[in-house]
């Protein structure tokens, strides 16, 4: 009697933007795939009617039907918004299943950490394209490196998702591939990085002033602001006694300018207001306490710009300055700004977005001397899927196959900085055409 194959079965909560080349690889691995979202109808059209594939209705409030899921699976992959991570990795522990996220790791996951040891199981965040196949594309380098008896001095890290050249055509020369308000959040951030030994603090009010200039191959010159705490990293990477270490994120020319003057404008804060009968001009007007006659000069004057200098444009194009009224009574102006965008920055089915990446190290070798090494990914959409979605799905999808194989002996909470994890899902990325091109032996001159 022939003895029935038993699949792994993966319990994978929402169905957005980044899901379709996850759940592809896992249903081609011939791995069980549950898809629970509010929004079924999304994730039936990702299954195609493969038979080893489900999707349930569950919303993120019915915690109980959660646990009943997640008890009835081998895995939990969850991409839902953040914030509901540690809810979800605390039920994994609790049923002894382990966990997948894109998600950076907030301290309340990492809390998770001892208890996830105890009950033998992995919580692995971080396994998107930033942060992820960041954090492994670097780790191969510098564990290299060190294993020569080389020491790295200097560490930039860039990434951008962004539409390809050829879709970067209004003012904000972006379209947004992933997340809107996502993206718009992270322009609310602070911002801390080591340059030549000093920290650098660069408040909110200041992340989109004096940005990098950087001439990316074969896309041309690009704007870099820092993200996040750069800092975080230096124990993460192993990078002891380094004096330069630098996180940033790319965006086209003038990105920086715009963003800028809409935080300057206070159009990015979460203040709760009252919109009810508001014209965007009259909006506007009120932030300035002036009439609403020739705002969009009077605007330019209050920031110092000219007319029609990049922000002034932007804000225009967007909207801000008309006279249509608001489509929301209350909300803040974040809502309203990011409400706007949605309406005119989505990139369009069938155009082409793309991911960049580059690591720039100074290295001193064993023997005194010094070069510089980089390491850049220019990856285009497919004509199945985005660029994002493939950079973010894949590593996690890959992530999951391996975790489920038992190629991963690691428990507790974890991001794929090590090299058991990152070597084999970086070969993996490789076969599927997702790969950085290094450059060795570079002069001094070549750092950035």
């Amino acid at each position: 009697m022939t003895r029935k194959f038993k699949m792994k079965k993966v319990l994978l909560l929402g169905a957005g933007m980044v899901a379709k080349p996850l759940v592809d690889y896992l249903l081609d691995n011939q791995i069980e795939l549950t898809i629970a979202t509010r929004t079924v109808a999304k994730a039936v059209k990702l299954i195609k009617d493969r038979s080893h594939g489900k999707a349930v209705s569950w919303t993120v409030d019915d915690m109980q039907a959660l646990s009943m899921l997640i008890a009835d699976h081998d895995l939990v992959v969850s991409l839902l918004p953040y914030t509901y991570h540690v809810a979800v990795g605390k039920l994994c522990v609790k049923h002894k299943k382990n966990m997948v996220t894109t998600s950076y790791v907030s301290d309340k996951m990492k809390a998770l950490d001892k208890a996830a040891r105890e009950a033998g199981v992995l919580l692995l965040n971080e396994i998107g394209v930033d942060p992820g196949f960041d954090h492994m594309t670097a780790m191969r380098i510098i564990d290299k490196v060190q294993a020569e008896g080389g020491k790295v001095k200097q560490f930039y890290s860039l990434c951008g998702a962004l539409a390809a050249p050829e879709e970067a055509d209004n003012p904000f020369h972006y379209k947004f591939t992933w997340s809107p308000r996502g993206v718009i959040m992270a322009g609310n951030n602070s911002a801390k990085y080591l340059k030549n030994g000093a920290t650098v603090e660069i408040s909110s009010d200041d992340l989109f002033k004096n940005p990098l200039i950087i001439d990316f191959p074969e896309v041309g010159e690009m704007e870099v602001y820092p993200n996040r705490d750069s800092l975080s990293y230096i124990n993460k990477y192993g990078l002891a006694g380094i004096e330069t270490m630098y996180r940033g994120t790319f965006r086209y020319k003038n990105w920086c300018e715009i963003m800028n003057a809409l935080k300057a404008l206070d159009m990015l804060s979460y203040d709760r207001k009252s919109f009810e009968g508001k014209t965007y001009r009259k909006i506007m007007a009120r932030r300035l306490q002036v009439y609403p006659a020739n705002i969009k000069e009077k605007v330019a004057e209050r920031l110092g710009l000219e007319a029609e200098s990049p922000a002034i444009v932007a804000m225009e194009w967007l909207g801000l300055f008309s006279d249509d009224l608001v489509r929301m009574n209350e909300g803040s102006n974040f809502d309203l700004t990011t409400d706007l965008m949605l309406e005119k920055m989505m990139l369009p089915d069938g155009a082409r977005d793309m991911v960049i990446m580059l690591h720039a190290f100074g290295v001193e070798n064993a023997d005194g001397s010094k070069q510089v090494v980089k390491s850049s990914l220019l990856d285009f959409a497919t004509k199945e899927d985005t660029s994002i979605a493939r950079t973010v799905g894949l590593p996690a999808g890959i992530a999951v196959k391996m975790i489920l194989d038992g190629k991963f002996s690691e428990t507790g909470v974890h991001i794929p900085n090590t090299k058991s994890i990152y070597e084999p899902v970086l070969n993996e990325l490789q076969k599927l055409g997702i790969a950085m091109k290094e450059q060795w032996g570079l002069p001094e001159s070549e750092m950035l």
